[in-house]
């Protein structure tokens, strides 16, 4: 393996896989929830509330490791439209990661759902209960799900790129 010059420090990278496995589950259990009809709805639903909340606490503290702890640089030989498409995407995540618990969060306030998560903390509704804003709030949830495993894919491809293809020190730089 290729000892990078530069590497994340150890809380970016634990940050990193961290929410990397939690999105990745969340997607998966949000897909599995919309589509099953089984009893383990409202437990996936549970779960789905819960890692949402965590998400959103972890990419907090992340944007703040990442503004105290800036990314190593890029390859210099890196082209200038891949530069500009990596970082965008990043923000991109960030946004993504940022909005879609706070759209569900949202969107369980509006429809007037209790907003528990882990089973005994009771969040307070951040919206009024307002039914033609609960469906807006779903259908934008929707979307951003989809982007963000979009997002989530491209990134893949790129660490993959770098890794198989260039060779880098890219993606060294967070395992």
């Amino acid at each position: 393996m290729i000892r990078p010059a530069h590497r994340f420090p150890l809380l970016s990278r634990l940050l990193h896989w961290t929410m990397a496995v939690l999105v990745l589950a969340m997607l998966f259990i949000g897909i599995g929830m919309v589509s099953t009809v089984s009893s383990r709805y409202a437990q996936l639903v549970a779960i789905h509330k819960s890692i949402g909340i965590v998400i959103l606490v972890l990419v907090a503290i992340r944007l703040i490791n990442r503004l105290l702890n800036p990314p190593p640089p890029l390859p210099a030989d890196l082209p200038w439209w891949q530069v500009v498409a990596a970082k965008a995407s990043h923000w991109v995540l960030y946004l993504l990661m940022f909005a879609l618990p706070l759209v569900g969060w949202a969107m369980l306030s509006a429809a007037g759902a209790p907003i528990v998560v882990f089973g005994a903390v009771h969040l307070p509704p951040i919206l009024p209960h307002d039914v033609a804003m609960f469906a807006v709030l779903r259908a934008a949830h929707t979307v951003l799900a989809l982007l963000l495993f979009a997002t989530f894919l491209a990134h893949l491809g790129a660490a993959l790129f770098h890794a198989l293809i260039r060779r880098d020190e890219v993606l060294p730089s967070m395992v």
